[in-house]
C-alpha cells in the first residue's frame, strides 16, 4: 500500500514537472543557505552568530534573545526619524514577500505559512541592520549618549561582534529588504548604489568605493565583491577537496599544476615576493621571477569570514571561486611560521593576530576539504611558478646570489679566489712549457 502511494506521488510530480527555463529561474532566486553538516562539522563555531540574529535561521535562539530588545528600540528610532508610518514599510515589503522567502534555501514551513510574521521579522532585523550600517556614515543624535549599542561605547565594545555576525552566511538578509526600507525612508531619492556604498564603507573604513550598480544579494555578497575589487593600497579596518598535508618537499617533479612549493622553497629557487598596491584577492601575478600578491590583513575574525565566503562560493551556483582559489594558493605558499615571516617581511601579510605560527595554522586549516577549480584564473599563475621552479638554472643562480653576491666581502673573496685560480693556471702553463 505504501509502495502504491509512493508511485502515485512520483507520477504526480512527473506530471507537474516544470521545463528547464522555469527550473533555472527557481534556482536563481536562492542566495542565503543553511550550511550543510559536511562543512560545519569541520568548524562548528564558524557559521553561528555570536550576539544577533538576522533572518529566520537563528531567530529565537536563546543566546541571541537579549539583542531583540535593542532591535525594537532601533525600529522605533528609525520610524521616528523617517517620519513615515510602519504601514508604509510593511506595504513595500509585502509586494516582494515571495521573492524574500525564495531567497532562503531552505525556508522552514512555519515561515512559509506565516507571511505576516516573516515580514515583521524582515522589517525588525532590516531596520536594526540599517541603523548599524548608517552609524558609520552619520552620528545619531536621537539615541542617548550612553545607549549600549548606538554610542561610542557600543561602537567599540558591541559593534565589532555585530559586524562579524553580519558576515555569517546563515545570518543574511536579502539586500532587497534594506533597499526597500531606504527607498520608503528617503522617498526614492537615493542612488541605486547607495546601499552597496553604505555596506562597503561600514566594513572598509577609509577606502572610497566605486562598485557602480552591481546587483548584490546580501551583505556577505557585497563584502566578497569588495575583496575582489581593484582598490588602492590604504590602511583599512578590514576584517576580511584536498586535505592539508605537510609539504617538506624535496626538489623533484612531484608538484602538479594544482600545487606550488612553499614560500621559502620558492625563495631558495630565486623567486622574490612583492606586495601589490591593491587589496583585490584576484590580483596575483608572476613575471620574471617575481610573484606579486595583494596585502591581506589577518586578525581574530579572518578564519570565520573566509570560511563563510568559501561556503557561499561552494553553495551558490554562479558566485565564482576567487576567494576559495586565493585560500588554496596561500595554503600552498604557507606551511609553517618561516613562510609567514617571509611573506610578512615582504609586506604581503599584515598580521595582527599574534604569532606567525598561528597564521600558518589558520591558512592550513582553511584549506581542509576544498579543491581548486581547474578553470580558475590562478591556475595560470600556478603553472608559471612551477615552470620557473623546476628549471635547475634558476636554483643554481639563486644559490650563487645567496652565497656570493649578498655581501660585498663575499663578492671580494670570490673575485680574489678567481684571480688566484687564474694565476695558478698561468703558472702551471709556464711550468709545463719550460
Amino acid at each position: 500500500m505504501a509502495e502504491l502511494k509512493w508511485v502515485i506521488e512520483v507520477n504526480e510530480k512527473l506530471k507537474n514537472m516544470v521545463d528547464a527555463s522555469t527550473e533555472i529561474s527557481q534556482w536563481k532566486k536562492r542566495s542565503i543557505y543553511k550550511v550543510p553538516a559536511c562543512i560545519t562539522d569541520l568548524n562548528k563555531k564558524a557559521y553561528r552568530p555570536l550576539i544577533v540574529s538576522f533572518g529566520p535561521y537563528h531567530h529565537g535562539e536563546a543566546h541571541l534573545r537579549p539583542m531583540e530588545e535593542h532591535k525594537q528600540r532601533a525600529l522605533v528610532h528609525f520610524l521616528k526619524r523617517s517620519g513615515k508610518p510602519i504601514e508604509s514599510f510593511l506595504s513595500s515589503l509585502e509586494q516582494v514577500a515571495e521573492d524574500l522567502k525564495n531567497s532562503y534555501d531552505p525556508l522552514d514551513l512555519k515561515w512559509q505559512k506565516d507571511s505576516r510574521g516573516f515580514l515583521q521579522m524582515m522589517i525588525l532585523d532590516g531596520c536594526f541592520m540599517l541603523e548599524i550600517l548608517s552609524s558609520t556614515a552619520q552620528s545619531y543624535e536621537d539615541y542617548a549618549y550612553n545607549d549600549p549599542i548606538f554610542s561610542s561605547h557600543g561602537n567599540i565594545n558591541i559593534v565589532p561582534y555585530i559586524k562579524r555576525d553580519m558576515l555569517m552566511l546563515e545570518n543574511q538578509l536579502p539586500l532587497l529588504v534594506i533597499e526597500k526600507l531606504v527607498a520608503v525612508e528617503t522617498d526614492n531619492t537615493k542612488s541605486g548604489d547607495y546601499v552597496n556604498k553604505l555596506i562597503f564603507k561600514f566594513f572598509c573604513t577609509g577606502v572610497v568605493s566605486d562598485m557602480g550598480n552591481h546587483k548584490c544579494l546580501h551583505v556577505l555578497d557585497v563584502y566578497r565583491k569588495s575583496l575582489l575589487q581593484e582598490r588602492s593600497h590604504k590602511k583599512t579596518h578590514h576584517h576580511h577537496r584536498h586535505r592539508h598535508r605537510h609539504r617538506h618537499r624535496s626538489r623533484i617533479s612531484d608538484i602538479d599544476d594544482h600545487n606550488i612549493p612553499t614560500a621559502t622553497q620558492l625563495y631558495d629557487a630565486g623567486i622574490r615576493f612583492r606586495r601589490k598596491k591593491s587589496f583585490s584577492l584576484k590580483n596575483i601575478s608572476f613575471k620574471h621571477g617575481v610573484l606579486k600578491l595583494p596585502i591581506v590583513l589577518i586578525d581574530d575574525t579572518s578564519e570565520f569570514i573566509f570560511l563563510n565566503l568559501m561556503a557561499f562560493e561552494r553553495l551558490h551556483v554562479g558566485a565564482g571561486n576567487e576567494v576559495t582559489s586565493y585560500i588554496i594558493f596561500m595554503d600552498n605558499l604557507i606551511d609553517n611560521d618561516m613562510d609567514v615571516a617571509l611573506l610578512q617581511s615582504s609586506g604581503i601579510i599584515d598580521n595582527v593576530m599574534g604569532s606567525d605560527k598561528a597564521v600558518a595554522e589558520l591558512f592550513n586549516s582553511l584549506s581542509n576539504d576544498i579543491s581548486l577549480d581547474p578553470e580558475s584564473d590562478l591556475m595560470v599563475v600556478h603553472k608559471q611558478v612551477n615552470k620557473y621552479w623546476r628549471q635547475p638554472w634558476n636554483a643554481w643562480k639563486a644559490n650563487l646570489m645567496h652565497t656570493y653576491f649578498r655581501n660585498p666581502w663575499s663578492l671580494l673573496s670570490l673575485i680574489a679566489a678567481i684571480f688566484l685560480f687564474a694565476l695558478t693556471v698561468v703558472q702551471t702553463v709556464y711550468t709545463v712549457l719550460d
